[in-house]
C-alpha cells in the first residue's frame, strides 16, 4: 500500500507537470525526473520518432553517459521495437536479449543490465518511447513500475498531441569536444578532494550549450579543463579528434591562443584603449582573425567603437569582451557567468551577441550560468550535480534571447 501511494503521488505530480508547464520539453524532462526518482533507476531517456527519417532521437536523457548524438532506426534495438510495436517490455538481462543494441548505452560507458521501456502512443500512432535503465538497488523492474511508466507515457502522448512537439533539427552534427570519464582530484589537508567524478559529454560544432548546476558541482572546473586552464586527473579530453588529455605547455599555449575564446563575468578590458583597440590588440596576435570592425559589428557596438571602457555601460563592456573573443575566429567560446553582474535588459543584449555568434559564424558556445531561464535559448541544457552529468535536455525549438523572461 505504501508503494502504491508513492506511485499515485508521482502520477499526480506528472499530471501537474503536463498541465502547468508551458514548454513540452520541460514537462517531459520533469516527468522523467519524477519517474526516475520514484522508481530509483540509474539512467533514463525519452525517445521521439522523426517520421521523415524513420529514426528515433533521444530528446531528454539523464544518467552518467551522453547519448545526445545517437539515433536508431525505428524497429531496431529495444527502443525501436517498442516504438514499432507499441508494446511495453521489461528486460531482465539485456545482454541475453537478441533485440538489444549495446551501442546505445554500453559503448558510451554504461553497463546496461536491465531495462524497462514503454511506448509513447497517442490515439492514432506511436511517436516514441520512455526508457529506464538499471535499478540503483540492483533489483529487477516490476509490473507496478511498468504500469506507472505506461501511465506517464500515456499522459505525455496525449499532451504532445494537444500541444505539439517536434524533434527539431535532427541533423547529426560533428563532435567538436568530447569528455570521457573525466575526473579531477586534488590533495587538501592530507585528503583527496574529488571535484569531477566521471564526466561524459560531447559538444557539437555550432551549438549553444548551457551548463547549469549549483555552486560546487564542478561547472567551472569542467570549463577550465576544456579551456586548457586546468588539467584533468583521469579520463580523456578530445578536441576535433585530437587527444588533449595531457598536452605539452607549447600545445596548451597555441590551443588557448588560437582555438578558444574566453568570456568571463569580469570584463578585463584595458582601460586606456578604446573598444575597438581592445579588440584589435587580440586580433594582432592571432593567425586568422576577423577584422576588429566585423567583431565589433557582430556584438552591435559599431557606433561605440571609439569609446573607452569608462564611457560604456557594464553590458556594453561585456559585449566588447565578447567581440574580443570573436575576433580570434575561434571554434569554441567559453563563457562563465557572462550575465551574472548585469540587469535583465543588459543581459538580453549580451545574450543576443552570443546568439549572433552561433548563427552567423557557426561558433560553438559553452555557457555556464545559474539562471535556468537562459537554458531555454540553448540547443541543449546540461545539468551537473556533485561532479557528474545529471541530465541532458535538447530544446526542440530554442527561444530567441529577446523572448526570455525572468
Amino acid at each position: 500500500m505504501k508503494e502504491k501511494n508513492r506511485y499515485d503521488h508521482a502520477l499526480w505530480r506528472i499530471m501537474e507537470q503536463m498541465l502547468e508547464v508551458e514548454s513540452m520539453e520541460d514537462a517531459l524532462s520533469g516527468s522523467l525526473d519524477i519517474i526516475m526518482d520514484t522508481i530509483g533507476s540509474e539512467a533514463g531517456a525519452v525517445w521521439l520518432l522523426d517520421p521523415q527519417t524513420n529514426r528515433l532521437y533521444p530528446m531528454f536523457h539523464r544518467g552518467p553517459v551522453d547519448i545526445s548524438g545517437i539515433s536508431i532506426e525505428n524497429g531496431s534495438g529495444i527502443e525501436g521495437v517498442v516504438t514499432r510495436t507499441g508494446k511495453s517490455v521489461i528486460i531482465a538481462d539485456t545482454h541475453s536479449d537478441a533485440r538489444y543494441d549495446s551501442s546505445i548505452f554500453d559503448d558510451q560507458g554504461l553497463d546496461t543490465k536491465t531495462m524497462l521501456c514503454v511506448p509513447l502512443s497517442d490515439p492514432e500512432k506511436t511517436i516514441g518511447c520512455v526508457q529506464l535503465i538499471n535499478l540503483k538497488n540492483g533489483g529487477q523492474f516490476d509490473q507496478d513500475q511498468l504500469q506507472l511508466c505506461e501511465r506517464m507515457a500515456s499522459l505525455a502522448a496525449i499532451t504532445i498531441a494537444e500541444k505539439g512537439l517536434s524533434i527539431g533539427d535532427a541533423e547529426e552534427k560533428e563532435i567538436l569536444v568530447s569528455l570521457s570519464d573525466v575526473t579531477k582530484e586534488f590533495e587538501s589537508g592530507g585528503e583527496t578532494v574529488k571535484i569531477l567524478k566521471g564526466i561524459n559529454l560531447n559538444v557539437y560544432q555550432g551549438e549553444l550549450l548551457v551548463v547549469l548546476g549549483e555552486s560546487g558541482c564542478g561547472k567551472s572546473t569542467m570549463m577550465n579543463i576544456i579551456g586548457g586552464m586546468d588539467s584533468l586527473t583521469n579520463g580523456t579530453l578530445m578536441i576535433e579528434g585530437k587527444d588533449y588529455s595531457h598536452p605539452s605547455e607549447a600545445e596548451l599555449t597555441m590551443y588557448r591562443r588560437n582555438y578558444i575564446g574566453f568570456v568571463f563575468q569580469s570584463y578585463n578590458l584595458m582601460p586606456n584603449l578604446s573598444a575597438i583597440d581592445n579588440v584589435r590588440f587580440i586580433a594582432e596576435i592571432c593567425p586568422d582573425p576577423l577584422t576588429p570592425e566585423e567583431a565589433i559589428g557582430l556584438v552591435g557596438l559599431t557606433s561605440r567603437a571609439d569609446n573607452f571602457p569608462a564611457q560604456m555601460s557594464g553590458g556594453q563592456q561585456q559585449r566588447v569582451a565578447i567581440a574580443r573573443a570573436l575576433v580570434k575566429n575561434p571554434k569554441l567560446i567559453l563563457a562563465d557567468e557572462p550575465t551574472a553582474a548585469l540587469d535583465y535588459e543588459t543581459s538580453i543584449e549580451v545574450l543576443e551577441a552570443f546568439e549572433r555568434a552561433v548563427k552567423t559564424k557557426h561558433t560553438t558556445v559553452i555557457m555556464i550560468t545559474h539562471n535556468p531561464e537562459i537554458g531555454k535559448m540553448a540547443d541543449r541544457v546540461v545539468k551537473l550535480r556533485s561532479g557528474r552529468v545529471f541530465s541532458i535536455k535538447k530544446n526542440a525549438k530554442p527561444l530567441k534571447a529577446a523572448e526570455l523572461e525572468w
